[in-house]
């Protein structure tokens, strides 16, 4: 099992190495590969058919000389008459010995010319015994010789030189060839076609580079037309080349491509350039509009204000009864139904001088009445404001406008939401929990990052049902590209349809159209995250189905000065938040140090 998981790794690490490998390289590389293992094929056989015809020859030569002495021994005719003898004939050596001596012992009583090479046969029986009429390798007494040898052990009548007596006695009969230094020369062989296969595969390495090269070159030329395209330049062509070839088909279905595409290309510039203008001009009447209309709002606003802190005024004579006259306010607008307890028939029940309207639809407004209008026109110049200024944000994130980068602990950010959400909703269950990385520290504004929490927050508590948990996460996002934070806001509420989910950052989009104007928003707050999100750099995304509830997910990234070259392991782990008071560093560290998660 292991070594199939390691044949696996190295098969896998082969594919990624040659993946990464140019072509030209592969071509080459496998060329030169080729070429060594059939040189290397052919020299190792080459040699070992060598080696098998030296051995044959002598095995054959042996053989034969030893067979003629053995029956030349025993019909009597054998040139041996004296124990021992030796006689050295190159490259042969043929002896008689007595059973248990030496070659060499028997040989130093012998008159040998100086210099004579004997095989080095032992004088064990044992090996007798194991070898004996074998054919076998043995080396020399003295130099890198080799001999083939072979041995047996037999009766046959001998004269003794010392007393002339014949007698028949156990003797061993030695045939040996001299193959030279054979493995030697197998050696020299060897180096020889080393040293050719080398000179060989350099030529071919040089001859295979030119020629590769020469091949390759309209890929290369396609190559760098395909840059230039790349780095703008849409009038460059591949060069032609010969339509027979594959390169020059290639060349020319490429040429017929990137005419159309430059065409498309200009068309849609085109295109483009005439949004921008209708975007631009869409963009500049936003932008007027809502610096036009801040001007008002905040004079009405003012005048609201200023009235409410005096208390009020005296009832005023109301106007002729005519169409959108106070009379017609008192009855069906912001004074409330006829009737009611605070229409202008109870004003007048109460004893104070305005009167009740008459059948015309004439009279004078209570102080009452003037007081609750007083009140809508606050309450809708304030809404008015907050939609002119979000519409004044968006149109400058729209023209790109820079926003100021400093480093911005993006926990602290998050525990003083969390904070001010307890504050506002205390019969909800919201959490913060921290991941356990080092540092949460983006590049951005602080200002318009507590914006985006603040968003997140005001729309997880406005539209889910009152005491549904809302939970902040704190985390370390993704590595690749590069080194971010994510912030999770979610809810456990009712959660949105596929097709709400998809518009949910459209500006002006509202999930439920039928919500009142006081509790629906506008319509920007999720737009505005958006925009403020990706002027920082980074992304948000909803999670959400029916019933699961909904988590809105902000990835940004890290400043440069927290990111870190180990991952974050612990990216689940929880954390609590701080009790302290909100934006303080103390309760920043404390939130990241703790190892639990508080709720309340």
């Amino acid at each position: 099992m292991a070594s199939a998981s390691w044949l696996d790794r190295s098969w896998g690490n082969l594919r990624r190495l040659l993946g990464r490998m140019p072509l030209r390289v592969k071509m080459i590389t496998a060329l030169l590969a080729l070429v060594a293992i059939a040189l290397l094929i052919i020299s190792t056989v080459s040699l070992t058919v060598f080696r098998n015809y030296q051995i044959s020859r002598a095995n054959q030569q042996v053989t034969d000389q030893f067979n003629g002495q053995v029956v030349a021994l025993q019909t009597g005719h054998s040139a041996f008459h004296f124990l021992p003898s030796v006689i050295a004939s190159e490259p042969y050596v043929v002896a008689l010995i007595a059973s248990g001596t030496s070659l060499s012992a028997a040989a130093a009583t012998q008159q040998l010319p100086p210099g004579t090479s004997l095989p080095d046969v032992p004088a064990s029986s044992s090996w007798y015994k194991a070898n004996g009429q074998r054919l076998v390798n043995v080396n020399a007494t003295s130099g890198s010789d080799n001999w083939r040898v072979i041995t047996k052990q037999l009766l046959v009548p001998i004269t003794n030189y010392l007393g002339g007596e014949t007698r028949t006695v156990n003797a061993t009969l030695i045939v040996g060839y001299d193959l030279g230094d054979i493995n030697g020369t197998i050696s020299q062989l060897a180096g020889i076609d080393l040293i050719v296969s080398v000179i060989i595969i350099i030529g071919l390495a040089l001859v295979g580079i030119a020629i590769v090269r020469a091949s390759l070159r309209p890929l290369t030329d396609i190559e760098q037309t395909a840059a230039a395209i790349a780095a703008g330049d849409l009038s460059r062509r591949v060069p032609d080349h010969d339509p027979a070839t594959e390169v020059g088909r290639l060349g020319r279905a490429l040429n017929a491509m990137l005419a159309q595409i430059e065409a498309s290309f200009h068309a849609r510039e085109r295109s483009e350039a005439a949004a921008r203008r209708s975007e631009e001009r869409m963009r500049q009447f936003v932008a007027d509009a809502s610096h036009e209309l801040r001007t008002p709002l905040t004079a009405m606003r003012g005048y609201a204000e200023y009235y409410r802190q005096r208390g009020g005024v005296p009832d005023l004579p109301g106007p002729a009864a005519g169409p959108g006259s106070a009379a017609e306010l008192g009855e069906a607008g912001p004074a409330g139904p006829p009737g009611s307890a605070d229409g202008p028939a109870a004003a007048a029940a109460d004893g104070s001088p305005a009167a009740a309207a008459d059948g015309n639809g004439t009279g004078q407004l209570s102080r009452a009445d003037l007081d609750r209008i007083m009140q809508r026109v606050e309450q809708e110049s304030a809404r008015m404001g907050v939609l002119v200024e979000d519409m004044l944000l968006l149109a400058r994130l729209d023209q790109q406008r820079p926003i100021e980068h400093h480093p911005v602990d993006l926990l602290t950010l998050a525990a003083d939401a969390v904070q001010d959400a307890r504050i506002i909703a205390p019969g909800r269950r919201i959490e913060l929990s921290v991941g356990s990385a080092a540092a949460f520290l983006v590049l951005g504004d602080e200002v318009r990052l507590r914006q985006v929490i603040g968003n997140l927050m005001s729309n997880a508590l406005t539209h889910t049902p009152d005491g549904t948990p809302v939970t902040v996460r704190i985390l370390a996002g993704p590595r690749e590209p590069v080194p971010s934070v994510v912030l999770e806001v979610a809810d456990e509420g009712p959660g949105l349809p596929p097709d709400q989910a998809e518009r949910v950052f459209e500006r002006f989009y509202r999930a439920d159209q039928a919500r009142t104007r006081t509790a629906g928003g506008t319509g920007l707050g999720l737009a505005i995250v958006a925009a403020l999100v990706a002027a920082h750099g980074g992304t948000v995304t909803l999670q959400t189905s029916p019933g699961r509830g909904a988590t809105f997910r902000v990835t940004l990234p890290l400043a440069p000065e927290a990111r870190s070259d180990q991952p974050d392991e612990d990216a689940d782990e929880d954390a609590p938040d701080h009790g302290g008071q909100p934006g303080s560093a103390q309760a920043a560290s404390a939130a990241r140090a703790a190892p639990r998660t508080d709720s309340r």
